[in-house]
């Protein structure tokens, strides 16, 4: 067999050599990242901390959570990425099993096709989507940072190319059973397809988390800002009014964000090993054809 020859074993042993030093790089500011969170004031300022902390303390989390204002726009960052990625999933896995048919089935199926992926091409603008969301009564809600973004075109061809791959006999299977579309989508599709939904998931998942600009634009408040945004305000524009004076006088600005950063990265560290194995499959979907 080819993976036995030595040839192919070489180029094994350099590619998992390759990957694990790319994963290394990738950790490691993560890593120090930590390891300043936990230090002192003094060392974090003086930038003495490297890998290993220099005076352990907590101290810089436990003035995190006690900051109303980042517990608040971190519970927001939760709801908006639980429903956000849920009508999402939602949304778009309907609209692409309608798209998967083809125009026996559906008629005019490429013409809304093509009405799809012109939003690709060409958005709105800001100004536009920020009036609509005013006339809309949707400033401080949480649904402005949910419904502008809910249809995803390219999750939607993804996912459409997916459930071309489901074999047409199970569908009129269920047909010839009575079923309708929407129970032959709920038994048969979304169980078929639970690797490309998780890749389409974790995607959409990180999107939510990790967007800050329109919590900026349609949030007033520090308190109503999701924790992207508010962190953006408090890292980037030094913006330290959320936090009690005498605890800024008395903490390291360096672990205070890097706690914040650190905290606001570990969530979706935490979901991905749970859809990993469901991300290898789904992220090939459509590059081998039968």
């Amino acid at each position: 067999m080819y993976h036995k020859t030595l040839p192919y074993r070489i180029f094994s042993v350099f590619n998992y050599i390759l990957l694990a030093v790319i994963s290394v790089c990738c950790l490691l500011p993560l890593f120090h990242l930590l390891m300043v969170s936990l230090s002192d004031t003094a060392p974090a300022n003086a930038g003495l901390v490297t890998f290993w902390p220099i005076g352990f303390t907590v101290e810089a989390y436990v003035k995190t959570f006690d900051n109303a204002n980042f517990l608040a726009s971190l519970w927001i960052s939760v709801k908006r990425t639980v429903f956000g990625t849920a009508l999402a999933l939602l949304v778009n896995s309907l609209a692409a099993y309608a798209l998967s048919k083809d125009n026996r089935v559906f008629r005019g199926r490429n013409a809304y096709l093509w009405y799809f992926v012109v939003t690709m091409l060409f958005s709105g603008g800001l100004i536009p989507g920020y009036i609509l969301i005013l006339r809309l009564g949707l400033i401080n809600n949480l649904l402005a940072l949910i419904l502008p973004g809910l249809v995803a075109v390219y999750n939607i061809i993804l996912l459409l190319n997916f459930f071309r791959t489901v074999p047409k006999e199970l569908e009129e299977a269920t047909f010839m059973d009575g079923a309708g579309h929407f129970r032959s989508f709920i038994s048969i599709y979304l169980p078929i397809s639970l690797p490309a939904i998780a890749t389409i998931a974790l995607f959409t998942m990180v999107g939510h988390w990790n967007a800050y600009f329109d919590g900026l634009i349609y949030m007033k408040g520090s308190e109503n800002l999701p924790l992207a945004s508010f962190m953006q305000t408090i890292i980037v524009q030094g913006n330290t009014t959320s936090f009690d004076p005498a605890v800024i006088a008395n903490l390291s600005q360096r672990t205070l964000r890097a706690s914040q950063i650190f905290i606001g990265a570990l969530p979706i560290l935490l979901v991905y090993p749970f859809l990993q194995r469901f991300f290898v499959k789904g992220i090939v979907i459509g590059a081998v054809k039968e």
